[in-house]
């Protein structure tokens, strides 16, 4: 119901992240302004005056990632929980308020984070604040609420994983790429844990990270900062801080060895191969390899001007598609990734050899001057767009702040992708496309003929 599968989620936080950290005139994103409120709530505001909306968003630094072991999927769990009850607005009553008053509303969990969000005419917004600081601490969980939820999650994790062959393989290979990190567990969780799960489970995870400390507030529309302080002051300063929230994730050891993954299914209709790379994320990138890697990106698979489209879809009319995507948005790591699938009568054995020779021949002899400066030009030209959108800065940065980033961090990200050089575009991408610390994902139809 509220949970946003997997691969969707990806897709929408690269998209997203890409769209709304892109510069514009005056090497600045947002221009938010900022503000902590006693209890260690952070408060963002960014004014958009277009139309007379906001957009409001809770973000809480708790994700899949962050579960205790042996409790999968509780964070997503809990994001379904959220929408039960409390005392003053009983089981149902949130989303139907919210569409009477003639908003939408919704909410995601990820790795590192979970968010919910509404969107609202602006006299609406204190009714959409006084609701969501309500059930930041009130709600009523018991088994009569949570038990049929579980199900529901269950039967969720049915219909988008284990009946869909896409969705599976993307599950074996992140618990392939990952040889000890969580991000190797899903965020939905595994079956048999999210089966175990209890009213107790939900109701110590709600009291340890759901407070306002380990919280972040973001008013995106028709505001200004004098104009919401008093309002977050009233219904979120007022909710008491909770303990100290210090995210503790075990490494991830050296990878030797490459890897793959391979799933046949009847309902496979288009085949396709994929290989997906660990690499740095934003917060953890040295220098300027974050954003080089961005750049390197988008020269080898970002569309039809690509090196990999041009190769592979244009000249050599051996592959429907061919993509490259770079994934940073992460408290920890980052990942980097290939996809090709092949024309009709062409055996994904063939796309894949003509891909990796594409790409040894690039890491080999580097991209070039003018491939860098087109790919910063693009970037640069898509971010105009950000600031007209009422959502973008509302996810850009609270993906930012829950990951370990600043707002500082965000409005530099202009000087920082034009600052990027052949030379660091060239070095990111050897350090990261290195085979031993990958994993290859087939997948293919059932009744086609092993074509390794």
């Amino acid at each position: 119901m509220k949970f946003l599968q997997s691969v969707a989620v990806r897709v929408f936080v690269l998209a997203a992240f890409l769209l709304g950290s892109a510069p514009n005139v005056g090497a600045v994103v947002f221009s938010p302004k900022t503000f902590l409120l006693s209890n260690g709530m952070q408060v963002v505001v960014v004014t958009n005056r277009r139309a007379p909306i906001v957009a409001h968003m809770v973000w809480y630094k708790i994700g899949a990632a962050d579960e205790p072991t042996g409790k999968s999927g509780i964070a997503h769990f809990f994001e379904h929980l959220m929408f039960k009850g409390t005392k003053s607005f009983p089981h149902g009553e949130f989303s139907k308020i919210v569409a009477r008053n003639g908003g939408t509303e919704n909410a995601f969990t990820t790795q590192d984070y979970t968010a919910y969000f509404q969107k609202v005419a602006r006299d609406k917004l204190e009714l959409v604040m006084k609701l969501e600081s309500d059930r930041m601490t009130n709600l009523i969980l018991t088994d009569k609420e949570v038990l049929p939820e579980r199900d529901v999650v269950l039967e969720e994790r049915r219909s988008r994983t284990d009946n869909n062959p896409a969705a599976q393989l993307y599950e074996a290979s992140q618990a392939a790429l990952f040889l000890n990190h969580p991000y190797k567990i899903p965020v939905i969780g595994w079956k048999h844990e999210i089966a175990a799960l209890t009213t107790k489970d939900a109701l110590d995870f709600y009291r340890h990270y759901y407070v306002p400390n380990n919280a972040i507030l973001i008013v995106a529309g028709d505001i200004t900062i004098d104009d919401l302080r008093p309002l977050a002051e009233k219904y979120y300063g007022t909710i008491p801080r909770g303990a100290d929230i210090v995210r503790k994730r075990v490494s991830e050891p050296p990878q030797l060895a490459a890897r793959r993954v391979e799933m046949e299914s009847p309902r496979v209709g288009q085949p396709g191969w994929s290989r997906t790379y660990i690499a740095s994320s934003y917060r953890t990138a040295k220098g300027n390899q974050a954003c080089a890697l961005q750049v390197f990106a988008d020269i080898i698979g970002g569309g039809t001007t690509s090196r990999l489209y041009r190769s592979l879809v244009v000249n050599k009319e051996i592959a429907a598609s061919t993509g490259a995507w770079y994934s940073p948005n992460q408290l920890d790591f980052g990942r980097f990734g290939l996809s090709v699938s092949p024309r009709p009568g062409t055996s994904l054995a063939v796309v894949e050899k003509a891909l990796l020779v594409d790409i040894a021949a690039v890491l080999k002899n580097g991209v070039t001057e003018a491939e860098v400066a087109r790919a910063k030009k693009k970037l640069v030209a898509g971010a105009i767009y950000a600031r007209d959108s009422l959502s973008a800065a509302p996810n850009i940065i609270g993906r930012a702040l829950a990951t370990g980033r600043t707002i500082e961090d965000i409005e530099a990200w202009p000087d920082r992708i034009n600052s990027v050089t052949l030379d660091q575009v060239n070095e990111a991408a050897r350090k990261v496309l290195i085979e031993r610390r990958s994993v290859t994902n087939i997948l293919r139809p059932s009744s086609s003929k092993r074509d390794r």
